[in-house]
């Protein structure tokens, strides 16, 4: 079993959005796999292979989870303006147009508006991959323990908030 922390930055336009919780059970997430059942792709946000992720995101974000076996080859689209990586945590693949081989514990860097391909050979065996991919923002971060936000301002206030309680909470019916 793997477990991942991801954390998205958002545009200063919209840091100080109230926080949400969308709830999903496995049954909820969709799945799709290539025409010939060698890659599966479980859709956390965005799209890929034709499904669209139940869950609503404050930007155009993508966050898969592949499942490729020996022999897969298989192809996303990543619309203009984001950009991200892939993340290979088991196993190995190749990436990109180059078929660049990743192995465990590494990332491929994404470049904007990629389609980004993802193969394995078939003497290889099973790969499992994060894609990540967001809008690239041209923004200053500043950030302090828990806390990440544009300026060391917003980090000051951050912190006074957060010790007088306010840093919002989630209503009852969402939690």
């Amino acid at each position: 079993m793997h477990g991942f922390q991801i954390w998205l930055n958002l545009p200063s336009a919209l840091e100080m959005s109230p926080p949400r919780y969308q709830e999903r059970t496995a049954e909820q997430i969709p799945i799709a796999s290539s025409p010939d059942g060698l890659a599966e792709v479980t859709v956390i946000a965005g799209d890929a292979l034709g499904v669209q992720a139940s869950i609503s995101t404050h930007l155009p974000i993508h966050y898969h989870h592949w499942r490729l076996k020996p022999g897969a080859s298989v192809s996303t689209a990543l619309p203009a303006g984001l950009g991200g990586f892939v993340y290979v945590f088991e196993g190995s693949a190749r990436v990109g147009p180059d078929a660049a081989q990743v192995v465990e514990g590494q990332v491929a860097m994404l470049s904007d508006g990629d389609t980004v391909s993802l193969s394995v050979s078939a003497d290889a065996s099973d790969s499992t991959q994060l894609l990540l991919a967001s809008p690239t923002l041209d923004e200053p971060v500043s950030r302090y323990g828990p806390f990440v936000m544009n300026h060391p301002d917003e980090i000051r206030q951050a912190i006074t908030d957060y010790q007088a309680g306010r840093m919002g909470r989630i209503p009852a019916e969402l939690a």
